[in-house]
């Protein structure tokens, strides 16, 4: 497992981030009901605190879901921000507190197809999305291989020390985004790495495939990682049903890669689609996944 890097100096600028990870390490700790209480509290807070991001919610909503009427839309914005409340404390707890009581009640689907990989020393890319569980059922996950994640830097120095200790706590390894070198190494090894390439990464290489039927600027960093490596592909599902959380490894995606990175992007977003469908309340809505277009007008100021 990689060691985590020392930690930062203390510096007096950095000193809110400490005060604010130092809280959510204690809330970690909380009993899961609290938590969750707490979260669905905190999630109708930002709905009002962030009008901006409730904003881009409601226009990627309507764009992903145009069959619902606008109650129903509506309901759905509301929920998913209750869920975004109680994703920071799944995160909290899978950094830094027991998940034992949702180790005892999770079920796992078809993590056989993973280790058959992995005896055949191939490596596993598993691809999912930003959603609220993610870290938790990573956390989860790891229980039955070991996983290694991609991740984006934090800007705060003290963010990044306290979450990579908390995520090495369980991960065998963890690589920045631009750390692309490490990430093949390890895929080569016959490693598994997760990887969400769900977001509109702006200096990366990308194309237009759509996600719900709407062009979505797309990372193609999937295509070059299994062309590079000859790992197999393959969507990762979870979500949480009341107190119970549903893992499910589907089945690899052939024929992957292909020639086309935009046949192979739109294969990705179609995976990643169908696992919004199954918890929509619990998908990143906030993020503005639409922000660039092909005609270079961004739905968000339409």
């Amino acid at each position: 497992m990689t060691s985590p890097p020392p930690s930062p100096p203390l510096r007096l600028r950095d000193l809110p981030a400490r005060i604010g990870v130092t809280c959510l390490y204690g809330l970690a700790r909380l009993p899961w009901g609290t938590q969750r209480a707490i979260g669905a509290g905190l999630g109708r807070l930002l709905m009002w605190l962030l009008p901006d991001r409730r904003r881009a919610a409601r226009t990627n909503i309507a764009l992903c879901f145009p069959e619902l009427d606008e109650a129903v839309r509506a309901a759905l914005l509301r929920d998913s921000f209750r869920d975004l409340g109680i994703g920071v404390f799944e995160f909290a707890r899978a950094w830094w507190g027991d998940v034992d009581a949702m180790r005892a009640t999770a079920t796992i689907e078809g993590v056989e197809k993973v280790q058959a990989l992995q005896a055949q020393g191939r490596g596993v890319l598993l691809i999912s999305g930003h959603f609220m569980t993610l870290e938790l059922c990573g956390r989860l996950m790891c229980d039955h291989v070991p996983l290694a994640g991609m991740y984006r830097r934090y800007r705060s120095p003290v963010m990044e020390d306290a979450v990579m200790r908390g995520r090495l706590r369980y991960a065998s390894a963890m690589f920045p985004n631009d750390d692309i070198r490490g990430a093949i190494r390890h895929l080569k090894k016959g490693g598994v790495l997760w990887y969400a390439p769900d977001q509109d990464m702006r200096g990366k290489d990308t194309v237009f495939a759509p996600f719900f039927g709407v062009p979505a600027s797309t990372i193609n960093a999937t295509h070059q990682l299994a062309r590079l490596t000859g790992c197999a592909v393959i969507p990762f599902f979870h979500r949480r049903e009341g107190d119970r959380y549903i893992l499910r490894v589907g089945d690899p995606l052939e024929p992957f890669p292909s020639d086309d990175t935009v046949v192979d992007a739109t294969a990705v977003n179609a995976a990643i689609e169908a696992m919004v469908r199954e918890a929509p309340t619990q998908y990143l809505w906030i993020h503005r996944r639409f922000k660039r277009q092909p005609d270079g007008v961004s739905v968000y100021s339409r």
